[in-house]
């Protein structure tokens, strides 16, 4: 009986074959790309969630308003910071339970390392001139800023240069020339020749000795510059001295700030692999400690105090050196000496005149790889800076904070009110967005002991290098699970717009010289923990330094290796031991962190990005993902069921008649359920098997690897589903009563209504039989209500892990899951309401012909079924718009928050996509129309 019947009726069998076909297939498949996408996420999570250290704990207060607010570590958190976990504290954390690594950074301060940029002015020079002079006019650039610096000289001449010194032996110079003696300065000569660099470089001043109106000696005693200011160009301007022809060259005064920071070398091994990166000397250890020289091999006095210290091969600060040179105009060569060997020789040489020859550019960082040669550097005095403060703009980013400019006090030494030299120009021409703090030393160096004012604290130690590194060589770590690391590189900071851009030349933002600048040096010069006491404890004045001298501890949690569930456990459970212990401590948990671009505004014209991070991303996503996949599931299985239901249900309504003569033959309704749930079973089973093949094929062109496996579950899910799908209609089947069934289900009218147009009739067509009417928008209400909720999904899902770089790449990958859900969704209603409209047709055929005899033609009759089509259309895709705007708003007030006209107009592109996805099926009934036979099909009326 059952085959005979699908026999009979082949092609309502197939089309039910084929919308079984189809939703299986595709219920497979979507199913599979889902958990696939899943899958991928989730082992792009677990790859990448593990950085460089799974705990930051900073001290109390370290963390900014912007942090707090948002979940974040901002990415220049250690280089604000100088001290506030104390000792005990540190060694209390490294011995909790769970913890593998606990790696202290304690910053000390920034020391000014003194060297010389070499500038070779060579080719700039008068190859027939006996004697000559050639200035240079330096303009530093650096990051953002360009900043005018002290014109540099040279003094180029044929005669020799020879050493000599006074009788006394009080004062040695190697830079005395023999010529032409003028009157007025006989008496500066030392032993019948001029100095021609002393006075330049020494002794500006032209002060008077014993106010007699003698001029000042050649001396040991320095100039007196305690009415200068330590940003005075002046101070920085030297003139260098050659005897030769060809060869000349200008030795740039510079200074660098290099951040002496207090590791634990043992620790900071294993935590980044430091000991890998030592490319000279050897790597500090435990057993480095500070020593004390006896007075024998002391060169400052009694005893000498010395700390170990690594030096970094790169100075990490930028700049570029553009100068013009010009030849200055010298007059008579012979009496040159005596101009320049006499204590008016700083203001003869800056009024001449000079003629431009050229430009020169040098990298301001030559001059640090020369300091790379000393051996030990001195800590008399060393600087600390504040972390920057920010403010939230109108438009939602963040603007760094200016501040004050430097006060001059923080460049004058205390011992004798002296400024210091060649102070680096940003720090008083560029913008200050950090406090700076100025630390001096003792007055006991040298001494063993100190007393008097310094009573009870410490004379200051030497730094002495033991090795040196370079922080390229640092293994790597995932670049989407980056934590900052700014104990070795440099804040990733890079131009926010085309303009910051074009200032930067296209390169990043790179710390320059500048103590209060926005992106600080990282450490330079790594010491030990066991130093720490011989350099804070040297200081005048005691400080924060003195009781916590930790900045930050980095841990690593033993047994971590992602972020699942016992991962997290025991990260949790160590971070909330060291909380218990020490409320006021700020504890991050940066496992599953990654990095997140956020705009800084530093100036009006001046917007940079900068990596923040941002906390707990990766567990973000997973319950974001998980969430997304189980509602993807769902509403996949939804609408394919549904899809597959309202087929069956108008199968069930196209054999009323048969079902209700059978009724009257005796048929029970058992019977008759068992004759509709064995059709659509046999018609299950034909589809699945056809669409595991289908499904295969389709799952290796999409490069599905696990097409096979997953391809052989077509067959049974297109027998359940054809099954469920049926329960309804066939139980609906068995409660017709016998002459019931045989009533045609159109509604008769109640009264007459006349009809002027064919839009009209299209329209009442609908009206006459509203429950195939419902039947048909339901469907395509679902799929445009699905298709809404699955949007809105897909972006509060981006929504909710996107602006981090870990989220970005996992959005990435999940866009082809979505939009394919979206896709099918939208396809399967339209293809529901397709089915119900030519169940329609064949329902009324009888009315179509009545309609053909009384002088209709075929174009009429397509026009009233597009028309039909088109209204039907419009009637599910606006109502499932609402629905599905509804359902969002009901899954969540937050989902829509930002997206609202997003995806309310998506939602209207998605009816218009339905009508016209309705209006292309129907070119397959609309020609069918031409075949209608009115006799034939009047007759058997």
């Amino acid at each position: 009986m059952i085959l005979d019947q699908l026999r009979r009726r082949r092609g309502r069998a197939l089309a039910l074959a084929a919308g079984i076909l189809v939703a299986a297939t595709s219920f497979t498949l979507l199913t599979s790309t889902v958990s696939t996408s899943q899958a991928t996420t989730v082992g792009t999570v677990r790859k990448n969630a593990r950085s460089a250290y799974d705990v930051l704990v900073r001290p109390p207060d370290s963390q900014t308003a912007v942090e707090r607010q948002s979940a974040l570590v901002t990415p220049n958190f250690l280089s604000g910071t100088f001290g506030g976990i104390t000792m005990d504290q540190y060694r209390r954390i490294r011995g909790t339970a769970g913890v593998d690594v606990a790696a202290p950074v304690a910053n000390i301060g920034y020391l000014m390392v003194s060297s010389t940029v070499t500038v070779d002015v060579s080719r700039f020079l008068d190859g027939k001139a006996s004697r000559q002079i050639l200035r240079i006019s330096p303009t530093l650039t650096s990051g953002l800023g360009t900043y005018r610096t002290s014109d540099e000289y040279v003094y180029l001449t044929r005669s020799p240069l020879t050493s000599a010194g006074t009788a006394e032996d009080l004062f040695q110079s190697d830079t005395l020339e023999k010529g032409a003696v003028d009157k007025s300065t006989r008496r500066y000569l030392l032993q019948g020749k001029y100095d021609v660099c002393y006075y330049f470089n020494w002794d500006k001043s032209e002060q008077t000795e014993f106010n007699l109106n003698l001029p000042m000696k050649p001396n040991l005693i320095a100039e007196d510059l305690r009415d200068r200011s330590p940003f005075d160009p002046d101070l920085s301007s030297r003139m260098n001295c050659h005897s030769g022809r060809d060869k000349a060259t200008i030795d740039v005064p510079v200074s660098y700030p290099v951040l002496l920071s207090a590791i634990d070398p043992a620790a900071e091994d294993k935590l980044v692999g430091l000991g890998s990166t030592v490319t000279s000397g050897r790597m500090l250890t435990e057993r480095d400690r500070p020593w004390t020289v006896s007075s024998a091999k002391s060169v400052h006095g009694q005893h000498d105090s010395y700390i170990p210290a690594l030096l970094s091969d790169s100075p990490l600060t930028t700049g570029t050196l553009d100068a013009t040179v010009e030849r200055l105009d010298v007059g008579d060569p012979a009496v040159l000496p005596s101009k320049l060997g006499n204590p008016t020789a700083d203001s003869f040489v800056r009024g001449l005149h000079g003629t431009p020859v050229g430009t020169t550019r040098v990298d301001l960082s030559k001059g640090y790889r020369k300091a790379l040669t000393e051996d030990s550097f001195d800590t008399g005095n060393y600087w600390t800076v504040g972390p920057v403060t920010y403010r939230r703009t109108a438009a939602g980013d963040l603007a760094a904070q200016p501040r004050p400019p430097q006060k001059r006090g923080l460049w004058i030494s205390n011992s004798n009110e002296q400024p210091f030299g060649n102070v680096p120009e940003e720090n008083h021409q560029g913008v200050q967005y950090r406090k700076v703090t100025s630390h001096a030393a003792t007055e006991c160096i040298g001494l063993g002991v100190c007393d008097g004012v310094d009573s009870g604290r410490l004379p200051n130690p030497f730094v002495r290098l033991v090795g040196r590194y370079d922080t390229g060589r640092l293994r790597g770590f995932s670049a989407l699970s980056d934590t900052p690391l700014e104990t070795y590189q440099t804040p990733q900071v890079t131009g926010a717009d085309s303009a910051t851009r074009a200032k930067l030349d296209g390169r990043p933002l790179q710390p320059d010289r500048n103590l209060g600048g926005y992106v600080s040096p990282p450490p330079t010069m790594l010491t030990t923990m066991d130093s720490i006491t011989a350099l804070t404890g040297s200081r005048r004045v005691p400080g924060l330094q003195d009781k916590a001298p930790v900045s930050a501890i980095r841990i690593r949690v033993a047994g971590v290796t992602g972020v699942d569930t016992a991962s997290r456990a025991r990260v949790n459970a160590v971070a909330g031991a060291i909380r218990a212990a020490y409320p006021r401590l700020q504890v991050d948990v940066t496992v599953g962190s990654s990095p997140a671009p956020r705009t800084v505004a530093l100036s009006g014209s001046a917007r940079v990005t900068e990596r923040w991070v941002a906390k707990g991303v990766a567990l973000r996503i997973l319950r974001a993902v998980d969430t997304k996949s189980a509602v993807l599931f769902v509403l996949v299985l939804v609408v394919c069921a549904l899809f597959l239901g309202q087929a069956a249900l108008a199968s069930v309504r196209s054999r009323r008649t048969e079902i209700g003569t059978l009724r009257c033959l005796g048929w029970s309704g058992g019977e008759v359920l068992r004759l509709v749930l064995g059709e659509l079973a046999v018609i299950g089973l034909a589809a699945g098997a056809a669409g595991a093949m289908l499904a295969y094929a389709l799952g290796r062109a999409l490069g599905r690897h696990e097409a096979g496996a997953k391809s052989l579950l077509v067959l049974p899910v297109a027998l359940l589903l054809a099954t469920a799908a049926g329960l309804i209609p066939a139980w609906l089947a068995t409660r017709l009563g016998p002459m019931e069934a045989v009533r045609p289900p159109v509604t008769a009218a109640r009264r007459g209504r006349p009809v002027r147009s064919v839009a009209g009739l299209a329209v009442l067509n609908l009206l006459r039989v509203r429950g195939r009417t419902l039947l048909g928008a339901a469907g395509l209400a679902l799929g445009v209500a699905a298709f809404t909720v699955l949007l809105a999904l897909t972006l509060a899902f981006r929504g909710e892990v996107a602006g981090s770089l870990l989220g970005n790449a996992v959005v990435a990958q999940a866009r082809e899951a979505d939009y394919l859900s979206v896709a099918l969704s939208l396809l399967l209603g339209a293809a529901g309401a397709v089915d119900v409209l030519v169940i329609s047709q064949r329902e009324r055929a009888a009315d179509l012909a009545v309609l053909r005899a009384t002088g209709w033609t075929n174009r009429e009759l397509a026009r009233l079924t597009l028309y039909e089509g088109i209204g039907l259309a419009l009637l599910g895709g606006l109502s499932g718009a609402v629905a599905g705007l509804a359902g969002v708003l009901a899954l969540g007030r937050g989902v829509l928050h930002g997206h609202l006209f997003t995806v309310a107009g998506a939602a209207l592109l998605a009816t218009l996509a339905a009508t016209a996805l309705v209006g292309a099926a129907l070119t397959v009934p609309i020609r069918g129309l031409s075949r209608i036979a009115p006799a034939h099909l009047l007759a058997a009326e």
